[in-house]
């Protein structure tokens, strides 16, 4: 699984934040692009705007504003400009401490002036492709919601084109909707991915049945690695959504609670889907060590019965090998050829008896 890299690298980023205060600004990650940029999509039932600005003319966009305003800010690697985002929307520092550090656990808070919520966006376009895991955090200020990703590119793009199209209802709705609908497209991608993981972990066990070796050997961990780190990333969603309903009820509306709770219950699915998976992954180990077991068996069954073929005529080869003077049988005209006929006949007969056994 990409993005957060390996352990060691992750608790190299963890060490800048030892022994500094709360709320040091911090960025724990990789810069993923040359600057950030801030883009901004405004909208209401008449009309929308979109545009890429700077952070000196949110001010003015700020005033202008329609019902809706969704400021999506790409690039976390320029502390002091988040700083200043933070404090024209009054954002408390241990919100930035938690948006700049990408290896943050998946969480919801609620402020008096806004929730927050952080969760990781994850993407696999197809089964041979790695796990890309993304940080992603939302700050919902009445009708004006600021999202913060890492980078350029996420699963928003059927959700902008509803706005510019005015598709749905998402027009007619607060900004508290427009949440839902961001979270929703990561949550329904999540099942992409796992469907994508589940075609892997087929493939995987095919491999194991037909062909164990090192390399299925090597792709079976990697998988187990991978799962690991999805477990990571999924399980406190339970915790996160469910902290709308729970913690955050007088910021959401009336018309957006019944969402919430659906959206509830496909993150309860993703997290059922993901512990199938995962007790699938690690049935295919054990399924790779039987088969590499099995095999072994085969080989150790053909080698015993060409041991057991040989014990017979070694033993006839052993006797008249013997330098005894009184050996009759060394002086018949075709005794060479009696034994080797009595040879071939005991090979046949125990290969009968084999098969009659139903070893072979």
């Amino acid at each position: 699984m990409k993005a957060t890299g390996d352990k060691s690298k992750r608790k190299k980023k963890n060490k800048f934040k030892i022994g500094l205060a709360p709320g040091a600004l911090v960025f724990t990650g990789d810069k993923k692009i040359d600057s950030v940029s801030i883009n901004i999509l405004s909208y209401d039932e008449e009309d929308f705007f979109e545009e890429k600005t700077t952070l000196e003319n949110l001010p003015n966009i700020l005033k202008t504003k329609r019902k809706v305003l969704w400021i999506d800010i790409d690039g976390l690697h320029e502390v002091a400009l988040l700083e200043k985002i933070g404090t024209l929307f009054g954002i408390h520092r241990l919100t930035l401490e938690d948006i700049l550090n990408v290896n943050q656990r998946p969480k919801m808070e609620v402020f008096d002036e806004y929730i927050f919520a952080v969760l990781k966006m994850i993407q696999c376009p197809t089964p041979e492709s790695d796990i890309e895991e993304e940080q992603i955090s939302f700050i919902l200020i009445d009708n004006i919601l600021i999202t913060f990703q890492e980078k350029k590119g996420d699963v928003f793009t059927f959700v902008r084109g509803r706005i510019v199209e005015f598709k749905g209802n998402i027009r007619k709705r607060a900004g508290d909707y427009l949440l839902y609908a961001l979270l929703d497209a990561v949550i329904d991608n999540y099942f992409l991915v796992l469907e994508n993981v589940g075609e892997k972990i087929d493939v995987l066990e095919a491999s194991a049945m037909n062909n164990p070796n090192t390399e299925t050997l090597n792709n079976l961990y990697h998988q187990r690695k991978e799962m690991a780190e999805l477990r990571r990333t999924i399980y406190p969603l339970r915790e996160v959504i469910g902290g709308f309903d729970k913690y955050a009820e007088h910021k959401i509306s009336a018309e957006t609670k019944p969402f919430m709770r659906d959206l509830y219950e496909n993150t309860i699915q993703v997290i059922e889907t993901l512990e199938v998976f995962r007790d699938m992954s690690s049935g295919v180990l054990d399924l790779y060590m039987n088969s590499l077991s099995n095999k072994m068996n085969n080989v150790m069954k053909v080698l015993t019965m060409i041991s057991t073929i040989f014990i017979p005529l070694s033993f006839v080869a052993g006797v008249y090998g013997m330098n005894f003077e009184n050996m009759p049988e060394l002086r018949w005209e075709y005794g060479y050829f009696y034994v080797l006929a009595g040879m071939a006949s005991a090979t046949i007969g125990m290969l009968f008896f084999f098969r009659w056994k139903k070893w072979i």
